[in-house]
């Protein structure tokens, strides 16, 4: 089943209030999260998928987070397909991978951007069903 972003809260304010009503001590680290993938990729758009959780989207979902007790879960859906050198990815689903970020700090790492950017161009070489439907 592809991931499928809610075209009723497809904006930024639907994920603000999503960060807002989550764990203060990672908000920053979110918003930090934010903020990196629009440096390394303007042209993504943000979303809440049917559940809840944000999602971003480049010619179709490629990634979300989800705010956690202890850590940011940045999630990418093809993560098994990405090149990943500095072993960021964990997990072990079909093609689902994560990275734990639990600080500001952690949005440093090197091989962060490059996985965003790989899992932007793996979307546009070979886009997923799904996409968000802008209005």
């Amino acid at each position: 089943m592809k991931m499928r972003m809610d075209p009723k809260r497809n904006s930024a304010t639907h994920v603000n209030a999503y960060i807002r009503a989550k764990n203060p001590k990672l908000q920053p680290v979110a918003t930090g999260l934010r903020a990196l993938i629009k440096t390394v990729a303007p042209q993504v758009k943000e979303g809440v998928n049917p559940w809840g959780l944000p999602m971003f989207d480049s010619n179709g979902p490629f990634g979300y987070f989800m705010i956690g007790k202890s850590h940011v879960t940045f999630g990418l859906y093809e993560g098994t397909s990405l090149d990943d050198p500095e072993r960021l990815l964990e997990g072990t689903g079909k093609n689902l991978r994560h990275v734990k970020l639990r600080s500001v700090e952690d949005l440093k790492r090197p091989g962060l951007r490059k996985l965003v950017k790989s899992a932007v161009r793996l979307n546009r070489e070979n886009p997923p069903d799904t996409k968000v439907k802008q209005k």
